[in-house]
């Protein structure tokens, strides 16, 4: 992914409807994400501003995050200087990831007095500051960079505020094909990664489709390429798109590129580009931390019961001896006066055999003729009772198998609300040790169930865990409503509010079960559905674990976007 100066210099231009206007609220969901509420007279949004180290980013934001009850200091401080003031300018500084939004306000004395925000979107150097406009003195700063840290420059509240140090580099739209041509090395080879250090706000991702427009990498086609791609930047000639890759190294962009993908998605502006992009990484990446101990500890009981059941299965491959050892305690009992003490095997003859054939048994020397007969037979009473025994535990830990299965499926997919149910689950269930700060009694909230809408404005519902599987299932679906799962694959379990839903409900909700499975990436998955009513839980049963009749099968190949435009698909009265 590359949200290089490229992205940054087109998420600016489309941030201009917002100048003259007002920063009505600002929130901080996450230590490292605020929010800031833009109105003006052509438009209004929410603007996300992150400084993750590994999703920096600014963009418009459709999505909704829960804020903490008390905001943090930064918060605080900067809605007693930025809110309700006017937008002066959203600009960026060359054609680095930094941005500067300069707001004026009154200050408590009825004053007009201008502050900057400075928004820099360098990794893990990523900084929010915000500044005094005419002393360039800092207010404060979302990371706190004293000198220890860094030698060049101090981020501290009252230190006078200093741009991280420049990189020389050439403005892409000050330049021409032969100001990059003259400066590269061209017996050193390496070229895009020269295009790198000498063209400002050109990512690796865009100095890698200068080298593929140019064919023959000589200077008047790299020239000719560069030039190319300066035009499209100047002409505003932007095509967002997302390119979808199978093994989950999805990549994005502002202009055209020629990647090699499974899929791709265009989109009209580049804030709903990455906020689509994004949606899912930085959720995912929460998730993961989140999750990070729980995520560890299932893997690790899904190894533990998957290596029970080798040992197990192999037991009982030797547990199916039992009729070998009978026989030789038969044959050695009919035929005890033919053998002596210190003999180390016996050849009877095996009188079950229509042939009458011989048999050699083996015999310990140290034993005495009945004393080897009563070992067999020992050996015979062992392996049958644990051939029954091991046979149940085989069943149990299959269960064990499959139900943490299902727990690695739903970490995958789960959102941040969903990670609690799942280890109330196990705390509940025993795997987990209650934690101290834990309140005994059992929280009593309803699981929150996703709610999803179909072209048709007919809701679907999504349960994410076992726990709210459960009441969607058993409690929240009516009888005959219809319910879908993934044929014989971990999943989530989906719910139609309908009796009677259309064909294309019917294949949008089974996008939908297809989607929140194991199978997500693969094609032709099977799904399964029919009405509530053959939906049954088993006394005893597992959470989530259901059984079902009078089903139907569908095959579908999950489509992320469908699930994604059913997720913000507006309801609509049907007949």
């Amino acid at each position: 992914m590359a949200y290089d100066g490229i992205v940054t210099h087109a998420a600016v231009e489309e941030l201009q409807d917002f100048t003259g206007g007002r920063i009505a609220k600002i929130y901080q969901p996450t230590p490292t994400d605020l929010i800031f509420h833009l109105r003006s007279r052509h438009a209004r949004g929410k603007l996300l501003i992150s400084i993750n180290a590994a999703f920096a980013r600014m963009h418009l934001t459709e999505q909704s995050a829960d804020n903490p009850q008390e905001p943090p200091m930064f918060c605080m401080l900067l809605r007693k200087h930025l809110e309700g003031s006017v937008i002066q300018r959203i600009e960026q500084l060359g054609f680095e990831r930094i941005v500067h939004i300069d707001a004026r306000s009154r200050n408590e004395f009825g004053d007009l007095t201008e502050k900057q925000l400075i928004i820099e979107l360098m990794g893990r150097h990523s900084n929010v500051i915000l500044i005094d406009k005419e002393s360039k003195r800092i207010i404060d700063c979302m990371k706190h960079l004293t000198p220890a840290v860094n030698r060049f420059r101090t981020v501290l509240p009252g230190e006078t505020y200093v741009s991280p140090p420049d990189q020389a580099k050439l403005n892409p739209l000050e330049m021409t094909g032969s100001d990059l041509t003259s400066r590269i090395e061209w017996n050193t080879g390496k070229i895009d990664r020269q295009i790198v250090g000498i063209v400002s706000g050109f990512s690796p991702q865009i100095a890698a489709e200068v080298v593929r427009r140019a064919g023959l990498p000589h200077k008047d086609a790299i020239a000719a390429a560069f030039e190319k791609i300066q035009s499209e930047i100047r002409g505003h000639k932007y095509q967002p798109t997302i390119f979808f890759n199978e093994r989950g190294k999805d990549d994005f962009h502002v202009l055209r590129l020629s990647l090699n993908s499974d899929r791709t998605e265009t989109f009209k502006s580049v804030h709903q580009m990455l906020d689509r992009y994004y949606m899912v990484k930085a959720q995912t990446d929460a998730v993961r931390q989140k999750a990070g101990d729980l995520s560890h500890f299932i893997t690790n009981e899904l190894k533990k019961y998957k290596t029970k059941l080798k040992k197990l299965n192999k037991t009982l491959r030797d547990a199916e001896d039992a009729d070998k050892y009978r026989l030789y305690g038969e044959l050695l009992t009919a035929s005890m006066h033919q053998i002596k003490r210190g003999d180390q095997r016996a050849e009877v003859v095996n009188y079950y055999d229509p042939n009458q054939e011989k048999v050699t048994i083996k015999l310990n020397p140290n034993r005495t003729p009945s004393e080897n007969t009563q070992a067999y037979f020992k050996k015979y009473n062992k392996a049958k009772t644990a051939k029954h025994v091991v046979a149940e535990q085989v069943v149990e830990t299959q269960h064990e198998i499959a139900y943490f299965e299902g727990l690695v499926q739903q970490i995958e997919s789960a959102s941040l609300k969903d990670i609690e149910e799942i280890r109330e689950e196990l705390v509940d269930g025993g795997y987990l040790k209650k934690k101290h700060r834990q309140k005994e009694r059992k929280s009593k909230h309803k699981p929150v169930l996703d709610h999803y809408y179909a072209s048709d404005g007919t809701l679907i519902l999504v349960g994410k865990n076992n726990k709210q599987n459960d009441y969607l299932t058993t409690k929240a679906a009516a009888r005959d409503e219809i319910w879908l799962h993934t044929k014989d694959i971990p999943g989530s379990h989906v719910v139609i509010r309908s009796q009677d839903p259309s064909e294309e409900t019917l294949l949008e909700a089974a996008h939908l079960a297809a989607f929140y499975s194991k199978s997500r990436m693969g094609s032709g998955v099977p799904v399964d559905y029919t009405k509530v009513r053959y939906v049954k839980k088993p006394s005893g049963a597992k959470p989530g674990f259901v059984i079902y009749t009078d089903q139907k099968t569908v095959y579908i190949t999950p489509d992320e976007s469908l699930v994604l435009k059913m997720r913000n698909q507006p309801a609509r009265e049907t007949k």
